[in-house]
């Protein structure tokens, strides 16, 4: 990969963190059960880390997904089967077994633009929940009736209020892991119907 191919992914992807390892934690842990022809969807995949770590620790068949191009790119090299969509609009009704999502969760003021894909990979809206609340409507759509949805959510985004809108659309959910940081406690909530 040359040094301009470098940057791109450097500044335009969003690059595992905190979050991250905590949902690919949780995410293989409770997947470790599957079968290899279960399959698993990351939604918002960005460098395929968590995708990756699915892959890997289970026989689950996973497939990627982000809308940022340059985030398909960057999975794609690291092996995995990626597709570029907006949320789950491109995927047939019941494909999945369980569909895994780190959203765009930081509050962010309203007046800022959303100019760059980074600025799009954090910014989940005035409430956080910007890209949250239309996941949580469409994603029942594409999950199988027994299968599980892994979210992960910040406490600035209110874990309380994402639970309510996962209820809205037929979903209770369970808290099955946290860690709190100085300024915020993530949390994966698992999501069934």
């Amino acid at each position: 990969m040359g040094l301009e191919e470098q940057r791109d992914v450097d500044t335009d992807v969003y690059q595992p963190a905190e979050d991250s390892y905590l949902l690919a934690d949780a995410a293989c842990e409770r997947l470790a059960d599957a079968d290899e022809t279960d399959r698993v969807l990351e939604v918002g995949t960005g460098s395929g880390y968590v995708a990756s770590r699915i892959d890997a620790e289970t026989p689950a068949r996973v497939v990627a997904a982000d809308l940022n191009p340059h985030a398909v790119r960057q999975a794609r090299e690291e092996g995995l089967e990626v597709v570029r969509a907006d949320l789950v609009a491109t995927f047939a009704d019941d494909a999945f077994d369980a569909v895994v999502f780190n959203p765009p969760y930081l509050p962010t003021d309203p007046d800022n633009e959303w100019d760059d894909w980074m600025e799009r990979a954090l910014s989940g809206g005035e409430d956080g929940r910007a890209v949250i609340d239309p996941f949580l409507e469409s994603v029942g759509r594409v999950v199988a009736p027994d299968g599980a949805v892994y979210v992960l959510v910040s406490s600035l985004t209110g874990v309380d209020e994402v639970v309510e809108e996962a209820g809205e659309h037929g979903f209770s959910a369970v808290a099955v892991t946290d860690e709190s940081f100085p300024f915020e406690t993530l949390t994966v909530l698992k999501l069934v119907r």
